[in-house]
C-alpha cells in the first residue's frame, strides 16, 4: 500500500504537537525570508522567527548570527495562525534567561548598563532587553540625572522581580561595593566629617561612609565631637576595623597622637604628620605581632626528674612542712 502526500498531511492533523506560548523548543534554521528567517520546529510548516524577535546588533546580519541547519533552542511567543505558522523568539527566551541568572546575583556583585532616561522618581536603564529603575537616591550624581542619559554605569541589584517584571538597581551600592574592596585594615585614609552623632563622627571616604567612635579620635578624653570635627572637616584617620558583609568600617586618629590629647591641642601638625605616623604606627604593631609570636613556651618539667619521683616509694618522697605559726590570744582588756 503506498503512502501518498495527502495521507502525509492527514497523519499530521492527526498527530497532536502540543505547541504552547512559552514553550521552549529545538529548531533549526531552514530558510531566510524578507520578514525573517524560518524555522523547521517538526510542525506542519516551517515555524517564523521574526527580525525584531532576534536581537541583532547594529553590524549584524541574520544570516552571520544565525547560519542554516543551525540547531538551537527558540522560545515560542504566538500560536499557530491560520496557517499553522508558529512565532518564535530568541529575543524573549535570552531576556527569560537574564531574569533568572539576575535572582543568582550577590548582593556585592555589579554589572554595567546604559541610562536612556529619567522620570520623576529617578533614572531608567534598558538591562539586555529589560527595563529597570534606579531610584534617585540610589544615583552618586543625584542633583544633574539628566546628565547621566546616554552614559554606562556600574551598578548593583536592590530588587528582582521577574513575575512583577521589575528590576530596580543602585549606582551607589555598586560604588560602594568597590570601594570597599579597596580598603583594609591598618590604611591611612582621607575623608571629610559628613555626619555627627554624640558617640562620634561619621566620615565620607569617596563612596563609603566610616565611623570615627568618640573613644578613638584621642587617647585623651573628648568632650564634645561637634568643637573639634564640625561637618565638612578634611580629616586622615587609620581603618581599624573592616566588615564588608555588613559596609561598615571603623577609623581612629587617637593611634596617630604621639602623647594623650594631642589631637585636641595640635590636630593640623598631627594631619600633616599622618603618612609617618601611620607608618610607624603599622611597624609598631607588626613588631607586637612578631614578638608575640616568639615568645617562648613555658619550660617542661625534666622527664627524668619526674619520672624518678614517681617510681619511688612515698616513704622517700621528700615532702615540705610548712612552718607552725603560733597564735597569740589577744590580751583581755580590762573594764
Amino acid at each position: 500500500m503506498s503512502f501518498s502526500h495527502d495521507d502525509f498531511l492527514k497523519a499530521l492533523d492527526q498527530h497532536d504537537f502540543a505547541f504552547e506560548v512559552g514553550q521552549t523548543v529545538l529548531g533549526k534554521i531552514a530558510s531566510y525570508g524578507s520578514d525573517g528567517a524560518y524555522i523547521d520546529i517538526g510542525g506542519k510548516s516551517a515555524a517564523l522567527l521574526p527580525v525584531r524577535e532576534v536581537n541583532l546588533g547594529a553590524d549584524q546580519k541574520l544570516e552571520e548570527l544565525l547560519p542554516l541547519q543551525t540547531e538551537r533552542e527558540f522560545l515560542i511567543v504566538r500560536g499557530q495562525d491560520e496557517n499553522g505558522q508558529i512565532t518564535l523568539s530568541l529575543r524573549q527566551l535570552e531576556i527569560k534567561a537574564f531574569w533568572e541568572k539576575l535572582q543568582t546575583f550577590d548582593p556585592g556583585q555589579t554589572l554595567k548598563v546604559r541610562v536612556n532616561g529619567t522620570n520623576k522618581g529617578g533614572l531608567t536603564a534598558n538591562v539586555k532587553g529589560i527595563k529597570a529603575f534606579i531610584p534617585r537616591s540610589h544615583v552618586v550624581q543625584r542633583e544633574n540625572i539628566e546628565e547621566l542619559v546616554g552614559q554606562q554605569i556600574t551598578v548593583s541589584i536592590l530588587e528582582v522581580d521577574p513575575a512583577r517584571k521589575k528590576l530596580v538597581l543602585s549606582q551607589r551600592q555598586a560604588q560602594r561595593a568597590q570601594r570597599m574592596t579597596e580598603l583594609e585594615i591598618g590604611q591611612l585614609v582621607s575623608g571629610k566629617v559628613a555626619d555627627l552623632r554624640p558617640f562620634g563622627a561619621f566620615v565620607d571616604l569617596g563612596g563609603v561612609t566610616a565611623l570615627l567612635h568618640v573613644n578613638n579620635i584621642s587617647q585623651k578624653y573628648v568632650s564634645s565631637v561637634n568643637t573639634l570635627l564640625p561637618i565638612g572637616t578634611a580629616l586622615k584617620a587609620v581603618i581599624t576595623d573592616l566588615d564588608e558583609q555588613r559596609g561598615r568600617i571603623s577609623l581612629s586618629t587617637s593611634v596617630l597622637e604621639n602623647r594623650p590629647g594631642e589631637m585636641l591641642d595640635a590636630f593640623e601638625a598631627v594631619m600633616a604628620e599622618a603618612e609617618q605616623r601611620a607608618a610607624q604606627h603599622r611597624q609598631t604593631v607588626e613588631e607586637t605581632k612578631l614578638e608575640a609570636s616568639e615568645e617562648p613556651s613555658a619550660p617542661e618539667a625534666d622527664s627524668s626528674q619526674s619520672s624518678a619521683i614517681s617510681e619511688a616509694p612515698a616513704s622517700e618522697i621528700p615532702v615540705e612542712v610548712p612552718a607552725v605559726v603560733e597564735l597569740k590570744a589577744p590580751n583581755p582588756q580590762v573594764h
